[in-house]
């Protein structure tokens, strides 16, 4: 029973041992003289695992694989489907029910097609992004369609709308002017960043930052109201430095009385297409966040909001002291249903929608002078005040809204169809009229008597006309075309009759003149987007090559005279042979102005219309989808 004495083991037979894949005794001889060796075993293990590597790579890497997995471990219903629908089927309905496969194919091909396209045009981290939003969706999925995220907002599975980003045109010239406007745009912002970051807006002049009572204690209005035009012109460093001030640094928890109209559509429109644009949860949120800031507005008798808002945590609404008779401002609680309608569709409260809904009824239970609408309204007495009338300041982007609140609905609002045709009906027989020497303005209406002016701001309206034509009876498409080309050219006569090839604040057509300012007050230019607008619009339906030569010529007046070291200023009088600068670079340059420059010269799929609707800020806005239930369907 003593122990066996075994050899002592030399080192190279300890390293042959650690080799070999069995754990075995040096001189240990086979079972029986029949068996494999050690070494014989372990190349036919190689072998083995090399076979069952290629057929199960064959499995996953070859064409259809997942139609050659479902056949070997799954019994495929969709086989026994195509079979049952088949064109040998005796169902007489066979050759339809094989029609609408046909046509649900080529459907599904086509947004395929264009799903594809965008995916290729995005960047890593939009991808990223992508990935975690289907986690978010499954997490939605997992807790049922009540689900809320950390800030007790419903979640939302986002979808990246069509056209969202864009690829260089083909056509050379226009390639470099679209490159030269994305110039302008790092000149604008490269020196706001450098010398008014945080600030509401830049003094380009004396190089130092801005800031309006409109915003109260809000600050950074340049950077919410760029955020879409950077992502757009794809200055993603830019846009990510601004995402990150945005995060850390837009704070609403400030006792500041602000503008309802000028906050919402900058800084509520900014943050909602920034959302729609990147997907990034934080833009969502801090809307939301403004929005309720602003709801306490709208406690009135009626339930016009005031023009004015206390933004704090007791937040009360109240007038201007400049406004008329204590009335709210047409243009002001008329210019909140886009922006409202994506809030409650972004935050599960329908609070918001409720809000606009109801500004649609007190004004329907009005008489409208003939037909028109008075700039004035009193929130407590619901009452018109003063009747006075314009498609310009005070009114202006109202109409704008009835418009593009039925095409962001997906054309399913009939309520603000109805009342956007049948204002404009009543704005061409009352206030559009032809001047001696040809030219169509929009004048304005003061208790029956016409004002012969037409206002920079009222230059947006052929752009309107034009966006709307397609959607007004069919006799009046035409019709409404050219009264769009007119007024657009009227608005590039008022730039044109100028020293400095830029448009006057106002202009008239009386005493002998025509399409020219004739008060100091009403000559200067602070960088607006109106007539740059029309040009976009009439462009995209029209084709016609001399509204981008047009937008060209405002881009090379504003070169030469807007574009300082420190940025660009909007100038004091438009007729000087030389720029007085009013040291101001407006949020609204970056927002509208060169974003619409940039979109003049980018081809038609890039924020394609009957995608988008864009707000009166240039904030783009993706239309509201409607499902076969008439409920409102994901954001697409």
């Amino acid at each position: 029973d003593t122990p066996p004495v075994f050899p002592p083991l030399t080192g190279q037979k300890v390293i042959i041992a650690t080799l070999l894949p069995f754990t075995a005794t040096p001189n240990r001889k086979s079972a029986s003289p029949t068996s494999f060796r050690l070494t014989e075993k372990f190349i036919l293990l190689l072998v083995f695992s090399a076979f069952i590597t290629l057929c199960f790579g064959a499995i996953f890497f070859l064409p259809d694989s997942s139609k050659l997995l479902s056949g070997v471990f799954f019994h495929s219903s969709a086989v026994e489907t195509n079979t049952r629908t088949g064109p040998d089927s005796s169902d007489p309905g066979s050759a339809l029910n094989e029609e609408r496969v046909l046509a649900k194919i080529r459907k599904d091909h086509e947004k395929a097609l264009l799903e594809a396209k965008d995916t290729l045009q995005k960047r890593p981290d939009e991808i990223k992004q992508d990935i975690i939003n289907e986690k978010e969706k499954v997490a939605k999925e997992s807790m049922g369609q009540g689900g809320k995220d950390d800030n007790n907002l419903p979640i939302v599975e986002y979808h990246r709308p069509p056209g969202a980003t864009g690829h260089e045109p083909l056509d050379p010239e226009t390639k470099d002017r679209r490159a030269k406007i994305k110039e302008m745009m790092k000149h604008a912002w490269g020196n706001y960043r450098r010398y008014a970051w945080g600030s509401n807006e830049l003094r380009p002049i004396s190089k130092q930052g801005h800031s309006s009572n409109l915003f109260g204690s809000i600050k950074g209005a340049t950077i919410v109201d760029a955020l879409d035009t950077l992502h757009i012109m794809e200055m993603f460093e830019e846009f990510d430095a601004a995402t990150d001030w945005v995060e850390k640094n837009l704070d609403f928890n400030v006792n500041a009385e602000v503008s309802v109209f000028e906050v919402n559509i900058r800084f509520v429109g900014g943050l909602l297409s920034a959302y729609y644009l990147s997907g990034k949860e934080v833009f969502r949120r801090k809307a939301v966040e403004l929005g309720e800031k602003l709801l306490p507005a709208f406690k009135t008798p009626t339930g016009i909001p005031w023009p004015c808002a206390s933004v704090s945590l007791f937040g009360i609404g109240r007038n201007w002291p400049w406004a008329s008779g204590g009335s709210s401002i047409l243009a002001e609680y008329g210019t909140l249903h886009l922006e409202f309608m994506h809030l409650s569709k972004l935050s599960g409260n329908p609070e918001f929608a409720q809000k606009v809904m109801n500004i649609r009824k007190v004004l329907n239970r009005l008489d409208k002078p003939q037909g028109l609408y008075p700039n004035y309204l009193n929130p407590n007495s619901g009452q018109w005040g003063q009747h006075h009338v314009s498609v310009g300041g005070l009114g202006d982007s109202f109409y704008e809204y009835l418009l593009k609140a039925w095409l962001m609905s997906d054309k399913t609002d009939e309520e603000g169809k109805r009342m956007y045709y049948d204002a404009l009906q009543a704005i061409e027989t009352n206030l559009i009229r032809k001047s001696s020497g040809g030219l169509t303005y929009i004048a304005e209406w003061k208790g029956g008597l016409l004002e012969h002016k037409m206002g920079h701001l009222t230059c947006f309206a052929g752009g309107m006309i034009a966006l709307g034509a397609d959607g007004a009876p069919s006799e009046k498409t035409g019709h409404q075309m050219e009264q769009a080309a007119e007024i657009a050219r009227t608005c590039h006569e008022s730039y044109a009759r100028t020293a400095l090839k830029l448009g006057p604040e106002a202009f008239r057509f009386d005493g002998g003149v025509e399409a020219i300012a004739t008060r100091q007050n009403e000559k200067y230019f602070i960088l607006r987007p109106e007539v740059i607008e029309t040009y976009l619009y009439m462009w995209r339906f029209t084709h016609d090559p001399k509204y981008r030569e047009w937008g060209w010529e405002a881009v090379q007046a504003l070169e030469q005279h807007c574009k300082v070291e420190g940025g660009y200023s909007g100038v004091r009088d438009v007729y000087a042979s030389t720029p007085n600068h009013d040291d101001v670079q407006q949020s609204f340059y970056l927002a509208e102005t060169l974003k619409y420059l940039y979109l003049l010269f980018s081809d038609d799929d890039h924020l394609p219309f009957d995608h988008w609707v864009f707000n009166t800020e240039a904030h783009p806005l993706p239309v509201i989808l409607k499902d076969k239930t008439d409920i409102p369907n994901e954001v697409e």
